[in-house]
């Protein structure tokens, strides 16, 4: 019980700041500033050997990861800040050569690596999208599954980036977070310094943005995995 009076007590906060949906999009101010700023100029092989490193955890088990989205040929995916493009790739297989993955990330040195190695590998059907902080650079409707894995916390402008990415997916089209957990006194220092929103945050301003929670899935140690849908 106290738990749901919480999130309707953060969700009352968050819609009273806001006013109304339209007026926190026009007025949306950073809930993070500077956190993206290791990405300017962003150093591909440094960040590979950062992202793509034993010990990891997103890294260790991202066959897991991959198979708990369901992916099925033909699919269109967004891997929204992609970073160096791990899981880019592994959905590129994944969806098949009718498929599409649309890498995007605010970092053009990522986008420029990704689609550079996606042409070595063949990985026909991937493109790349250079996005603004606040709009993910999607068509409407282009798109039946937007992931993002590690990237939640780096979001500046959560409602307008939800907004945008609502607005890509098809109807019935899922949004999948991967992201820390943020738990006081079991959570690292790093996390509780780096990463705004636990769960129940993340959770509250999802389905805010007009997205249902369909699954919480006890995947990972460090990390939870929330699987929404867009509601209409």
């Amino acid at each position: 019980m106290l738990k749901h009076l919480h999130r309707l007590t953060l969700a009352l906060a968050i819609l009273f700041a806001a006013g109304c949906w339209g007026l926190a999009l026009a007025r949306e101010a950073s809930v993070a500033p500077g956190v993206n700023a290791p990405y300017a100029s962003a150093d591909y092989e440094r960040w590979t050997g950062v992202f793509e490193a034993e010990g990891r955890e997103v890294y260790d088990r991202r066959q897991d990861i991959v198979a708990a989205l369901g992916l099925r040929p033909g699919m269109a995916v967004a891997d929204v800040g992609a970073g160096t493009g791990l899981f880019t790739r592994l959905f590129s297989q994944a969806v098949g050569p009718a498929g599409r993955v649309y890498a995007v990330d605010i970092a053009p040195e990522f986008i420029a690596a990704i689609q550079r190695t996606a042409r070595e590998q063949g990985l026909a059907n991937v493109a790349g999208i250079v996005n603004r902080p606040d709009d993910v650079g999607l068509p409407a409707e282009s798109i039946d599954l937007a992931f993002l894995s590690d990237t939640y916390h780096h979001l500046e402008y959560p409602i307008s980036m939800l907004a945008s990415i609502r607005k890509a997916l098809r109807p019935g089209g899922q949004l999948v977070i991967v992201d820390y957990e943020r738990i006081p006194g079991v959570s690292s220092p790093w996390v509780m310094g780096h990463v705004r929103a636990g769960k129940e945050t993340v959770l509250l301003e999802v389905e805010t943005a007009g997205f249902r929670l369909l699954e919480d899935r006890p995947l990972l140690a460090q990390i939870f995995f929330l699987r929404f849908e867009r509601r209409p």
